[in-house]
């Protein structure tokens, strides 16, 4: 199984990600509670990803009580899932799109959620290489390849397959265009450390990877040609809600004139959403920050402040890359002023395996 997530026998079939990358194994869940805490406690996650498993979530509700005949028990076990977890909107609309097929059953609820699920897969292809494409806009001709710093986890094990920022680094590599890329090991959960260099091992791309409070200092040096950092929602005014640390990023990299870019699913902007100020940033437990896999790293009875997200304000923001348009903040483009285009997966190689 190369896709992080995917229905298979009756059943959500997940890569734990809290194991990796010291060991690989796949999580089988057959029940609703059992994916509400795979989702709370980290074993599936990335706003893509999340999308998906709410609409399998969905799926796996309407296998345990029919949508209309037990549609109390039915809604009850939906909502779990929608409340998972608050910051990524994707989770959310994965669950209303399955939702939304519930009164024709099962099989159509289970249609909607694979439907789903291979968006997800061509809207990561196509972001790869709107995302190359436009780094070797902003750096020019004379650049042949690029030095490109990221934060958290996006790739395959964010998005189903190929990922959204990650995919764009991979792309890059298989053009012969990265130099290396630069992962942060983002604390406290170290997702970039764990995680985003087990992607970039398996796909061959060289890399080096970056204590968190390295970035800056390695920006303000001029060894990063761009930054490329994904997002778990975007608002109507062009912020983004991404894994802690990325407002920082985007603080070095304009003084720097560095391009900054963001790269996500269109289903990840949220324009009921209207600032950057209305998005519900998620407080995660003090524990994740002063233990690393339950070893303590701090003085007993120690307390945390752990927000899992923070928001990088559209005028610190080079562009948006979506699977279906890019948006040029640096030109005075604005979210509304771009039109939405038809996804694009004309010329995109077959998928691998």
């Amino acid at each position: 199984m190369d896709r992080t997530i995917d229905w298979l026998g009756g059943a959500v079939v997940l890569i734990d990600q809290t194991l990796l990358p010291q060991r690989e194994e796949h999580l089988r869940v057959t029940d609703v509670p059992t994916l509400v805490d795979a989702i709370g406690r980290l074993a599936v996650r990335g706003a893509p990803a999340l999308g998906v498993a709410g609409a399998f979530g969905v799926a796996l509700a309407a296998q345990a009580h029919d949508p209309v005949a037990e549609r109390a028990a039915f809604r009850a076990a939906v909502a779990t899932v929608r409340s998972a977890r608050p910051t990524a909107v994707n989770l959310a609309r994965g669950v209303d799109l399955a939702l939304a097929a519930a009164d024709d059953g099962f099989d159509a609820v289970l249609a909607a959620a694979c439907e789903l699920r291979d968006d997800e897969i061509a809207a990561s292809w196509s972001m790869g290489i709107r995302g190359a494409d436009l780094v070797g806009a902003l750096t020019g001709p004379a650049v042949t390849a690029v030095t490109a710093m990221t934060i958290c986890n996006t790739g395959g094990l964010a998005c189903v397959e190929r990922g959204t920022a990650l995919a764009v680094i991979q792309e890059l590599h298989e053009r012969g265009r990265l130099t290396e890329a630069l992962p942060l090991e983002t604390r406290p959960l170290l997702q970039g450390g764990r995680l985003t260099t087990w992607e970039l091992a398996r796909m061959g791309a060289p890399h080096r990877l970056l204590v968190d409070a390295a970035a800056a200092a390695v920006i303000a040096r001029g060894m990063v040609d761009v930054v490329l950092v994904g997002a778990d929602r975007i608002a109507r005014d062009g912020a983004t809600a991404n894994k802690i640390g990325t407002f920082a990023l985007s603080l070095a990299a304009a003084h720097a004139r560095v391009p900054f870019l963001v790269v996500a699913p269109e289903s990840t902007i949220d324009p009921d959403t209207a600032t950057g100020a209305e998005i519900t940033i998620e407080d995660r437990a003090p524990d994740e920050v002063i233990r690393v896999r339950d070893t303590p790293i701090a003085a007993p009875a120690t307390e945390a402040l752990n927000p899992a997200f923070d928001v990088t304000p559209p005028e610190l923001i080079t562009a948006i890359v979506t699977d279906r348009r890019v948006v040029r903040f640096d030109r005075g483009e604005r979210l509304a002023d771009v039109e939405v285009g038809e996804r694009r997966t004309a010329g995109a190689p077959a998928p691998r395996g």
